[in-house]
Parts: structure tokens; sequence; C-alpha cells
């Protein structure tokens, strides 16, 4: 961003971070994110091996990914003095049965501060380091969403509830600005340029109640979405799972003529539903905590109709302004449909800052074929939808 240099920052913040600790040791959560690996190179260069740097496996992470990222983060150029420690039944033990994203959060975040108060007595330090950047504690501190690693920004004393202080080099920096100093400190560009991966895992990506299945399921999910869109290269993009179950809903004729008008379809061959999980959105600057349209239009001879994004992109507006309680729409794009428990569905985004989003534009070609690898490998999962929300109404995450 204009105005931002990172040589003064990373100059700047290697003396405070030195300045705070003296010769303290300090530990620092590393997630293999561009947020916490940033910081944790920083930290590092500050007070080299009085940092003590923990990847927690919470189960919530993709596959394979714990022992990828600890080996990255281990390995040269960064040779960072990163440990692993598994977690996997506590935290799935925290989240057991709760369905409102927000408590998931909220739950997470206890779990996860916990687990670093534990450490932090076994190893001595009384400073927690952490990768929190601007938009973390601006979307928590404005009810859009709980980040699981915001704690003094909104009046919570991490010193009296864990025991230890934050240090928090990145807090007032954007995305961007965030990748402008991992390049400069010579962070490799799978971890700088990698996208945004949630604090809380795979756990926000699961609708309602997390389950070892819906897990399971995802996971796959997720690694056919990673490996057919990189190349695409969104600034976001994953999978999300959900129960295949509707809500009955006075509203679907409205829904349904709604759609009709904006794809140029007729109502007969207009298919809306409106699920029982719900999604997080931004209604003006707060939260909106509501109901999912999942839309199917059919054309003359039965095939799944494929209307450009700007199409569906309008008709995600006309939907929600139109329609009270509605913070998402989606689009079915896998050509079958069969019975299933599950249904998954597909998040791309285009942005700048991660402040404001839209949906990328991707083809249809591939759209078919990353639905029809989901389906392939989920036998769970009934069909295969594309969220075709903006940023707002709706949040770049699902929950």
């Amino acid at each position: 961003m204009q105005g931002f240099e990172a040589k003064a920052f990373v100059e700047g913040q290697v003396g405070e971070i030195r300045k705070v600790l003296g010769k303290e040791r300090a530990l620092i959560a590393c997630s293999g994110g561009v947020d916490s690996t940033t910081c944790a190179v920083l930290t590092h260069r500050a007070i080299g091996r009085e940092l003590v740097c923990v990847f927690i496996d919470t189960g919530f992470m993709r596959l394979g990914e714990p022992e990828r990222v600890v080996k990255t983060l281990g390995s040269e150029p960064l040779s960072l003095p990163i440990r692993l420690v598994d977690m996997r039944k506590e935290f799935l033990e925290a989240l057991a049965g709760l369905e409102d994203a927000e408590e998931k959060r909220k739950a997470f975040r206890g779990a996860f501060y916990g687990a670093f108060r534990e450490i932090a007595r076994k190893e001595g330090c009384r400073f927690l380091v952490q990768g929190t950047i601007a938009p973390d504690w601006i979307e928590t501190k404005g009810g859009i969403k709980t980040q699981h690693n915001v704690l003094e920004q909104i009046g919570i004393s991490a010193v009296e509830k864990y025991g230890f202080k934050l240090i928090e080099p990145l807090a007032f920096l954007y995305k961007d600005q965030v990748r402008e100093v991992a390049r400069y400190l010579k962070v490799p560009s799978a971890i700088s340029e990698r996208q945004p991966f949630p604090g809380p895992g795979l756990s926000v990506r699961v609708v309602g109640t997390v389950t070892e299945e819906k897990l399971g399921m995802l996971k796959r999910a997720s690694r056919v979405v990673e490996e057919e869109l990189e190349r695409l290269a969104p600034e976001q993009y994953f999978a999300v799972v959900m129960e295949d179950a509707d809500e009955k809903r006075e509203t679907l004729d409205k829904l349904r003529s709604i759609v009709s008008r904006a794809l140029g379809v007729s109502e007969r061959r207009v298919k809306t539903r409106v699920l029982k999980g719900r999604a997080t959105g931004v209604k003006g600057d707060i939260r909106a905590y509501g109901r999912v349209c999942a839309l199917t239009a059919l054309d003359e001879d039965g095939a799944l109709h494929k209307p450009s994004l700007d199409t569906l992109t309008s008709a995600q507006v006309k939907l929600v302004s139109g329609v009270p309680g509605l913070t998402r729409v989606i689009y079915r794009i896998s050509e079958e449909e069969r019975r299933g428990s599950l249904l998954v569905v597909v998040r791309a985004i285009r942005t700048r800052d991660f402040m404001t989003a839209d949906p990328a534009d991707i083809d249809w070609s591939v759209l078919s074929k990353v639905s029809k690898r989901i389906l392939g490998v989920c036998p769970p999962v009934s069909s295969v939808y594309y969220d075709v929300t903006s940023k707002p109404p709706a949040t770049i995450e699902f929950e």
C-alpha cells in the first residue's frame, strides 16, 4: 500500500520486540500461514534461540498439513525452532455439540489459549507472540465474527485470564502489507503468497455441529478444490460442508419468481431451497447470521443451466435485498444430484484487502470438473454448489 515500507517496519518492530522482551524467552503460535509465519520470522530475527515456536494440531487442518507445515518451517531458509503438539482430541471435545458459528469460534478460542497457557507454564514463558492483523480485531470488535486470536482489543486481559502478556507486531497491518513484509524477510513464496486459512481451521467450514464424518468429507473436498483452483490464483478458495436439509419457508414462491426473472429461465425450471444451516454475513457494519438460499435452474432439455457470473451475482443481489433473513446465495454446479446426507459448497473470491470481496469468475468447465471429483471421493455428498455472494453482504468465510 502507498506509504508503507517493509524495511522500515521490520527494523522498527525488531527493535520494539527486543525492548519489550529483553533477555526473556517468548512463545509463538505458528500455523504455517503468512501472518503467523511472518510474525515468527520477525520475532526470531529479534531474539533468536529464545523464541519457542509451537504448532498445535487441532484436528481441523487439511490432509497432511500438520506434518507439511512443521517440515517447511523447520527447514531452510526459515529454520524456525518449531515443535508439533497433538491436541486433536481436546479440540474436538471443546466443540462437541455446538451448532452456532460464534459459539464454535469462542469455544475454539478458549481451547486455543488454554493450550498455550499450559505450554507457556511448562516453557517458562511470560509472553505469547501472535500474528493478529487488523482485519482480525476489526471484524471481532465490529461483531461480524469472532477471530480466535483477539483478546486485548475486546477487553479480555491475557495476563489475568491466561497468565501471559501478548505481543502482536502485525496488529495494525492488512494482508497485502503482511505479504510485503514476508517478501522482505525472504519467506518462501509458498507461504508469503498463500491463501488465508482460518485460525479455527476447518471447524468453521463445517456448518452446524462438527462431526468426524463431516470433517472427513470436508478434508477430501478441500483437497480437490485446492488442486483444481490453485492455478487460477483466487485470493482465497475452499470448500464448505453442510447437512443436506431444507427448512420450510413460505417465501419459496417469491424466491423462485425472483430467480426466474434474474436468470431468464421459466419458473417451472427453477428450484429454490432454503437450507437449515446458517451462514455469517454483513449488513451495514454489523454481523448478520442468516439463511442460505440454494438455487438450481435447468435448460429446456433438462441439462443444468449455466449462466454467467454477472447474471448469478445479479440474482444474488435481488434475493438478499428482497427477502429478509438471507445472507448467502449458492448455485448448483454439479450435473448430478443424488441422495445423500451432506452437500458441499465451493467458495472462491477476488479481493485486495479482504475487507471487501467478490466471487471469482471461474469457467464452467472447471466448476464441472471440481464437482465431479468431489462427488467421486465423497459418497455421502448429494450435490455441489458455488457461492455467488460478495462481501458484503457475506463474509469471506462461510460461517
